[in-house]
């Protein structure tokens, strides 16, 4: 017989072949049973977080429920608050009105009472006398001035307690405006779903907002906007019943206090004709300086393009050479230069940038400086008017009704001049 031509391969004895089989069976069991156990677990963490899920996002719609209903009766007492307070404005502007009206009804009276003096001063001779008519009309003109004093003052009051009833409504109508904000975004919150189109991953959602405040400060807050309400509202109306009661006794100031009050509205006028004058000429460097950064942004703009289109070529230059054949992709001078003049524009289009920005904020800043000078003139300019008004109309005291005719404002700079309208960039200013 021929010999093999091949060499025979390892052979294994049967033990081993069994011993190999039953291996393989059990790890065939090991695996299975440890991915049953898995399998299982997975289950059982499934149905607990599907669970914990449904009952987190259960408890959470409960609760953001509550907070509405909360924030809505806060929201219904608010608009009770602020009715009541509007009614008690309107009430007390009316007695102010009432009251300044009474005020200027005393006048005539007065007018009356002196002129009788004045003619009873006529009598010669024998019949200069101070007789009980003469006493009554200096008793008359006395209690007059009493009233009108009095009167005066309850007006003056009447104004500020109007101040605070307005500082009051406006410290509501925040806090009422907070609460409509807050309305909506929480029932914008409970219509949300994993069906809604507007979902996504936020950047840290948990973090806990600046201003944050706890449940006590809001419920306090509103508390203490609700309770000085209506503290400014009984004060309004003790002042409102004091009016009533004063107002029969109302009057206008004395004569003395007469000529006191045109010389301080005739040094008013000149100062504030002097702090016009100052704005004017404010006004007009600043638009000057103005119009000169305007254009200075300009440049600086212009510069930035061309450096950006400058620094287009450079990369395209860069970028072409990159596709240079074998030993020709070289780090020639070329590369350099053109590496160190993407450098060089990278860092003249960042000082070009800040120097812009900085420029923008100078601008805007030159802007609301402006808004400010224009503002103060046309507040100025509307004082001078109300003051010349102020001025005319006190001449009825000196010249009689009959032959009384309003003088034509005298004051001939821009009056009651309107700020400028913000130009393109301009930041407008609430």
């Amino acid at each position: 017989m021929a010999a093999l031509s091949v060499k025979p391969g390892q052979r294994f004895t049967v033990p081993d072949w069994d011993t190999n089989a039953r291996l393989i069976s059990a790890d065939a069991e090991s695996q299975r049973s440890a991915s049953h156990q898995l399998r299982q677990e997975a289950r059982a963490l499934r149905s607990e977080t599907n669970n914990q899920a449904k009952w987190d996002e259960h408890d959470n719609q409960t609760r953001l429920a509550e907070r509405i209903s909360s924030v809505n009766r806060w929201k219904e007492t608010l608009d009770k608050c602020l009715a009541d307070i509007d009614e008690e404005i309107d009430a007390l502007a009316k007695v102010k009105e009432a009251a300044e009206r009474a005020l200027q009804a005393k006048n005539l009276s007065l007018d009356v009472a002196m002129e009788c003096l004045t003619l009873r001063d006529g009598r010669r001779a024998i019949d200069v006398v101070r007789d009980p008519v003469e006493e009554e009309l200096h008793r008359e003109v006395k209690v007059i001035d009493k009233a009108k004093r009095e009167l005066q003052q309850r007006v003056h009051e009447a104004f500020e307690q109007l101040c605070l009833l307005q500082e009051a409504r406006q410290q509501l109508s925040f806090d009422h405006r907070g609460k409509m904000e807050a309305l909506e975004i929480d029932r914008t919150c409970l219509s949300l779903s994993v069906n809604s189109p507007n979902i996504s991953f936020k950047v840290n959602p948990t973090r806990i907002p600046n201003g944050s405040t706890a449940v006590d400060e809001w419920e306090q807050n509103s508390q203490y906007n609700k309770d000085h309400a209506e503290e400014e509202m009984k004060a309004s109306t003790k002042l409102r019943e004091a009016i009533v009661l004063s107002i029969a006794q109302t009057n206008n100031e004395l004569e003395a206090q007469r000529v006191a009050t045109e010389f301080a509205l005739r040094k008013r006028i000149r100062d504030m004709e002097r702090a016009y004058d100052e704005l004017k000429w404010q006004e007009q460097n600043t638009l000057e300086e103005i119009a000169e950064m305007e254009e200075d942004i300009r440049r600086l703009e212009e510069d930035l393009r061309r450096k950006m289109q400058d620094l287009k070529v450079a990369h395209t230059r860069l970028e072409t050479r990159t596709y240079r054949p074998n030993v020709e992709l070289c780090r020639d001078q070329a590369q350099y230069g053109l590496t160190d003049e993407v450098h060089q524009l990278e860092g003249s289009i960042r000082a070009l940038k800040m120097k812009l920005a900085e420029a923008q904020d100078a601008l805007d800043a030159l802007y609301r400086q402006l808004h400010r000078v224009q503002t103060d003139m046309a507040c100025k300019a509307h004082s001078l008017v109300l003051d010349h008004k102020c001025m005319d109309s006190r001449r009825k005291l000196v010249v009689p009704a009959e032959k009384f005719v309003p003088r034509v404002d005298t004051f001939n700079r821009t009056t009651n001049r309107a700020p400028s309208p913000p130009r393109a960039g301009q930041l407008e200013l609430g």
